[in-house]
C-alpha cells in the first residue's frame, strides 16, 4: 500500500436487535454510526451481524458505507469488516470492497483496523493502509 491514514473513530449510535436466540447462541443485527476524524474525515454507517456465544465472546461481520474525504479526495467507499469481541474490547479488521469507491475515491484499495474498548465508550483509533488503482 502506498499511503497510511490514522485518526479517531467516534461512536455516534448503536442500535442492536436480536433475531435468533437458542442453545446459548444469540444472533443480532446492529446498525452503527461513526464519525471519522484525522486523515479520513467523514461519516460511516455500518451494519453488523453478530454471533454471541454463551461465554459472552462474539464474532461479527459487516459492511460500512463511508462518505467523506481522504486528503483532498472526496467521495464514498464501502468497507468489509470482520471482528471479535471478548467482552472488554472489539478487535476489527476491514478491507475496501473492490470497485466501491466513487467520486475522487474511485479506485480506492486498502485495509486497516481498530480496537474499540468498552472503557472508551466504543471510540477507537484507526489505521488504514490504502492506495489507488
Amino acid at each position: 500500500m502506498g499511503f497510511t491514514a490514522t485518526g479517531d473513530l467516534l461512536l455516534r449510535s448503536w442500535d442492536e436487535t436480536t433475531f435468533s436466540e437458542e442453545d446459548g447462541i444469540k444472533l443480532t443485527r446492529s446498525t452503527i454510526r461513526y464519525v471519522f476524524e484525522g486523515d479520513v474525515e467523514g461519516s460511516g454507517l455500518k451494519e453488523y451481524v453478530m454471533a454471541y456465544r454463551s461465554d459472552e465472546s462474539t464474532t461479527f461481520v459487516g459492511l460500512e458505507h463511508v462518505v467523506g474525504r481522504i486528503g483532498d479526495r472526496k467521495g464514498t467507499f464501502v468497507l468489509h469488516h470482520t471482528g471479535e469481541l471478548d467482552g472488554e474490547q472489539a478487535t476489527v479488521e476491514f478491507t475496501v470492497v473492490p470497485g466501491s469507491g466513487t467520486g475522487g475515491l474511485a479506485g480506492l484499495t486498502g485495509k486497516g483496523g481498530f480496537v474499540a474498548k468498552h472503557s472508551d465508550s466504543g471510540n477507537a483509533a484507526y489505521r488504514f493502509d490504502y492506495d489507488f488503482e
